[in-house]
């Protein structure tokens, strides 16, 4: 059996439905799943053990330049990659008209969220199986409940396996020495927590005699990962790769961050993580992982420093080692 998986963007959304490939290799062995992404986001389908093939997306570049011969060219090209192979079912994860139409460009049967699971219930139509997932649940869940439904096996009792592997390209401030990763910076100004809390929460880290590495993805960002690093002794990365990123926050003692994919990713390796939520609720899109994790905040619910700082103290508490994602057959 041979399957697409699609599901596109944004970094917490691809990694969310990891799990569920983790469940296909596991419950029908010599499956063959491909998995259709974004270029930007293409290192953690990669990183599965499970996904053979990864298709990579450019549309959020091509969308600005439809007309230009060199777009049109790179569609021609990807247009070529996904009717390469004949799928036996090509499953829609993210439930858009978006990526149902980027679905439509593949060969094969269509599946995905019915008309009242969806978020955009149009796209449903393109659909010729259907699967019905309560909304209320956590992205994690629908998306293993998703794949099971549609493709006839029971949903496993078993906790999400995301199957990541990491490999050798990780950066670290010291080659060797334990570290913690700080991830101050989001999209939104609505998603930051104040700064002198997290010069605060870095000074603790650096009293345990770790390096502190405060991560950043923009030029503005970089900014104010520098100021907080400046104030606590902590050193910022030069500008890494999504695969590097990983690797990185793969190797770290403990990482505190926003609500951003970063800390998705961090979870999903397995590493005691604190989520720090300003302008959402965890409850349907909280940090999942194999290690000890906390997700703090909500909707105009600024966690405060003494809870971030008692998180903390849990998530470091913990008598398990510093878990290893499994291996996928």
């Amino acid at each position: 059996m041979r399957v697409l998986i699609v599901k596109t963007s944004s970094m917490g959304d691809v990694v969310h439905a990891l799990p569920a490939v983790s469940d296909m290799a596991r419950a029908l062995p010599g499956i063959q799943i491909d998995w259709l992404v974004e270029r930007g986001f293409s290192a953690m389908p990669h990183q599965h053990r499970a996904v053979q093939r990864v298709i990579p997306l450019q549309w959020r570049k091509w969308r600005k330049s439809l007309r230009t011969p060199e777009t049109r060219a790179a569609i021609r090209t990807w247009r070529t990659e996904m009717r390469r192979e004949r799928y036996d079912l090509i499953i829609d994860m993210q439930g858009l008209l978006k990526s149902a139409a980027f679905a439509c460009f593949a060969r094969g049967p269509r599946g995905g969220y019915d008309w009242h699971s969806i978020r955009e219930p149009l796209a449903s139509l393109t659909y010729s199986r259907k699967a019905r997932v309560s909304r209320q649940l956590h992205a994690v869940e629908r998306c293993r409940r998703l794949a099971s439904q549609l493709l006839g096996y029971p949903l496993p009792s078993t906790p999400p396996d995301f199957g990541l592997k990491a490999s050798q390209e990780a950066w670290t401030p010291r080659p060797g020495h334990p570290f913690g990763v700080l991830i101050p910076c989001a999209s939104r100004l609505e998603k930051l927590w104040p700064q002198a809390n997290w010069v605060a929460i870095g000074q603790q880290l650096r009293a345990k005699g770790w390096d502190i590495a405060v991560m950043w993805g923009s030029p503005d960002e970089q900014k104010l990962a520098q100021a907080i690093a400046d104030k606590i002794d902590g050193t910022v990365p030069p500008f890494l790769t999504v695969q590097q990123a990983a690797d990185t926050l793969a190797q770290a003692q403990v990482v505190i961050g926003l609500d951003t994919g970063m800390s998705h990713l961090a979870a999903a390796h397995g590493r005691p993580t604190v989520g720090i939520y300003c302008d959402h609720e965890p409850g349907l899109a909280g940090l999942v992982g194999s290690g000890p994790v906390v997700s703090l905040g909500g909707k105009g619910q600024v966690p405060s420093l003494p809870q971030v700082e008692a998180a903390l103290a849990q998530v470091l508490s913990t008598d398990k080692p510093m878990p290893q994602s499994p291996a996928c057959p």
